[in-house]
């Protein structure tokens, strides 16, 4: 089971709920440039929004859990990380932040706290996310974080901001 929360020098991630919606609407869901490289459209509405805190709240804990990225001295949401159990022996991530927050490590720290995590656990061993080979800043964000280029996936995950077209991903991870 995913831990009801952790905590960083700047971030608390706690489990995203219902009031959060406006918040992630407007710091970084309808955002183009934030969703360019997702594999999600930008929200164009509150209920899409809405629509996505449900689901969101619907994962079973044991399976996936996703945390709200709040900063710990305002309380302010910025970004989500998506942890999701795939198989018994390991920890998938999927992320995202609001682009006024780029480049201040935030994302780093926070995927940090999640490899640690699982890394801890007896019957975790390997923590593992993907980027598309055109997006050099989230390629960087999990090397800073301790995860290693392992190779490349062809033609692995649609990202409907750039092709209709599935397209390649470098995939990272850390293993124990």
């Amino acid at each position: 089971m995913f831990p009801d929360l952790f905590t960083t020098a700047r971030l608390v991630l706690r489990p995203v709920a219902a009031a959060d919606a406006e918040a992630i609407f407007v710091a970084y869901a309808q955002d183009p440039e934030v969703t360019r490289h997702m594999i999600w459209r930008p929200h164009r509405t509150i209920d899409d929004t809405l629509a996505y805190v449900g689901d969101c709240m619907a994962l079973h804990p044991e399976a996936a859990r996703v945390y709200a990225l709040v900063a710990r001295d305002a309380g302010t949401l910025f970004g989500s990380l998506h942890l999701r159990r795939p198989a018994p022996h390991r920890v998938e991530a999927g992320y995202v932040l609001a682009r006024p927050q780029w480049g201040r490590g935030l994302m780093t720290e926070a995927l940090q706290a999640a490899v640690g995590w699982t890394l801890a656990q007896p019957d975790l061993f390997r923590f593992a996310a993907v980027c598309d080979v055109d997006n050099p800043a989230s390629a960087r964000v999990m090397e800073k974080a301790g995860l290693t280029r392992e190779g490349v996936l062809k033609r692995f995950m649609l990202h409907p901001n750039l092709s209709a077209e599935p397209r390649d991903c470098f995939i990272y991870a850390a293993v124990r």
